[in-house]
């Protein structure tokens, strides 16, 4: 039977486990795929403690397969699924965790995966790197203009500042000094975390700074809204809507469509966005991926490398 690395009730790391599930069969709108590889994001070890996204409802049925985004071939096809077959080399974000040997994938949030895209680098996209695109998207703002980002150093706060340098923004990333060389790497100017960041940021952006991409939340948050100059260009993924709508900002909207997902991997096909895989394992090890991730001593991307099951 396929291997799958799932939680088994909410909690720690304890709840972890690597087990043999049956072979999931996609229903409507699903594609069923031989996973090749699943990036490894804080929020899987979210899931496990019970977190849910804005919006999310009802209940996990128990085992929880772990990962919430992967990249593999399709197997089989569910009802109603166009534009995909068997044999097809796709990415995109999971229906049912992608820590496994076979994994469901939305077919709205699919996409082919470019020849010149190896598959671990495809499977780190559809979480950090959509999230990324979309939120400096949705602030629009012109070339030459100031973003800054707290939290720079994570997934997101990665592939945010390449994304906005490629749209020629001038980027300020709040990250800690172990992140220093990465930001600086991406062309961005690095801003210490801890005490006296903002104070950091005024003496570099006097006039203040043209949109904020928060990836913190709470006092990071409330901070960084005294310094960009239009709240409208205040947004938040690390923070509720209540904390960000009451600063006079806004969660990022997630399109959550192939689209963005086809827009990501043409960056990186180009050479503008680098996933920035510093970390692999083989699902048998998933426990150390994950680990790493939530422990947060990870630089870059951690991905699990499955290849080809039986």
């Amino acid at each position: 039977m396929p291997k799958a690395y799932v939680f088994t009730r909410y909690g720690g790391p304890e709840t972890e486990a690597l087990v043999e599930l049956d072979r999931p069969r996609p229903g409507p709108g699903e594609v069923l795929v031989a996973v090749r590889a699943a990036g490894v994001n804080p929020v899987d070890w979210k899931q496990r403690t019970g977190f849910r996204r804005p919006g999310e409802s009802g209940e996990r049925a128990f085992p929880v397969v772990l990962g919430n985004e992967a990249a593999g071939v399709v197997e089989e096809t569910g009802e109603g699924v166009t534009g995909f077959a068997p044999g097809d080399e796709v990415f995109g974000n999971t229906v049912a965790g992608g820590y496994a040997e076979y994994a469901l994938l939305a077919a709205g949030i699919t996409a082919h995966k470019p020849a010149e895209l190896s598959f671990t680098d495809a499977a780190t996209l559809p979480v950090a790197a959509a999230t990324a695109y979309d939120g400096v998207h949705q602030l629009g703002l012109p070339a030459g203009a100031t973003l800054l980002v707290t939290g720079a150093g994570g997934g997101v706060g990665v592939a945010a500042a390449q994304i906005a340098r490629a749209l020629g923004l001038r980027v300020l990333g709040v990250a800690s000094d172990g992140k220093k060389d990465l930001l600086e790497s991406l062309g961005a100017v690095h801003v210490p975390s801890g005490d006296g960041w903002a104070d950091a940021v005024r003496l570099t952006a006097p006039d203040g700074v043209d949109g904020v991409y928060d990836l913190v939340g709470g006092e990071v948050l409330h901070a960084a809204a005294g310094l960009v100059r239009d709240r409208a260009r205040l947004i938040t993924a690390g923070a509720s809507p209540e904390d960000v709508e009451r600063l006079g900002g806004a969660r990022v909207g997630r399109a959550r469509d192939a689209a963005v997902l086809r827009a990501v991997a043409d960056l990186v096909v180009r050479g503008d966005l680098n996933p920035h895989v510093t970390l692999t394992f083989p699902l048998e090890r998933a426990a150390e991926a994950l680990h790493e991730v939530e422990t947060g001593h990870a630089r870059g991307k951690v991905v699990l490398e499955i290849g080809s099951p039986a």
